[in-house]
């Protein structure tokens, strides 16, 4: 299995920007479409975004549209989570994951730790 490690959270304003990182060791990830989800305060985990192995593919939640962007970097066995214009609601936990298969992403075998974002000013 994978194992994954999440940074790149913090305290933000209200239509700030943020990066999260979600880095992989034990094996390449490659081999892995990932995957995006937070979770809020009494709430359910919720998915965020995905993308396929080769990033040739890509999904997100509707609340995230438009602000957010995965991306991957198979060579540094990092993925990504570019965070514009956050609001206040996007204030949670987040968490990458790993599933062999893209059309499973949204249940992934693998789970990092996470990293709390928080959007207040």
């Amino acid at each position: 299995q994978v194992q994954l490690a999440e940074s790149g959270g913090g305290l933000v304003q209200p239509g700030g920007s943020l990066r999260l990182s979600c880095a992989a060791s034990g094996r390449t990830l490659t081999y892995y479409s990932m995957g995006w989800f937070r979770q809020a305060p009494g709430k359910e985990r919720e998915f965020v975004a995905a993308i396929s192995w080769s990033g040739g593919s890509s999904e997100y939640a509707d609340p995230v549209k438009g602000r957010f962007t995965i991306s991957r970097d198979n060579a540094k066995n990092t993925v990504y989570l570019q965070m514009n214009s956050l609001k206040p609601e996007d204030t949670a936990v987040y968490y990458c994951g790993a599933q062999r298969w893209f059309a499973n992403v949204r249940r992934p075998d693998s789970w990092g730790q996470g990293t709390q974002v928080t959007v207040s000013s």
